[in-house]
């Protein structure tokens, strides 16, 4: 993606949950509530790679999210975005350190469950890159 000069709502420094809402391809919402950070103006999510989410976002794109509480009930306004699975091993690196730095144990403990987990074999860990739109779009 390209870079834009999109101002990020204000809410994306302070909140620790958002409502990422992602669409199957017959057009159907599926919210989920996740972690986030910024890093560069854009927001990114941690999943897994197998995730419906993940998969939801490689077959179109379409995204849209608002803060949220942990179970995922919105607490402001919704915005669009465009998503994508990263895949720059840098980008990667450096998105995961901002997780570390903003979930610090929480993550170090999901990480250590995900990694005990059956459902989990080796690192499958994705991180999707979400391009709000402006206001005006």
């Amino acid at each position: 993606m390209e870079q834009t000069s999109v101002t990020l709502p204000e809410w994306t420094q302070k909140a620790r949950y958002i409502n990422l809402t992602t669409f199957r391809r017959n057009g159907q919402a599926v919210p989920t509530p996740v972690w986030f950070v910024v890093y560069d103006g854009r927001l990114y999510v941690i999943t897994d790679e197998q995730s419906g989410k993940a998969k939801r976002i490689r077959a179109n794109g379409r995204a849209q999210v608002a803060p949220s509480d942990l179970r995922g009930t919105p607490l402001g306004e919704f915005v669009q975005a465009r998503a994508r699975v990263v895949q720059d091993e840098s980008l990667r690196r450096a998105v995961d350190a901002a997780f570390d730095r903003k979930y610090g144990l929480q993550k170090k403990f999901m990480g250590l469950v995900a990694r005990l987990s059956s459902r989990q074999s080796g690192d499958s860990t994705c991180f999707i890159e979400l391009e709000l739109d402006s206001p005006s779009r």
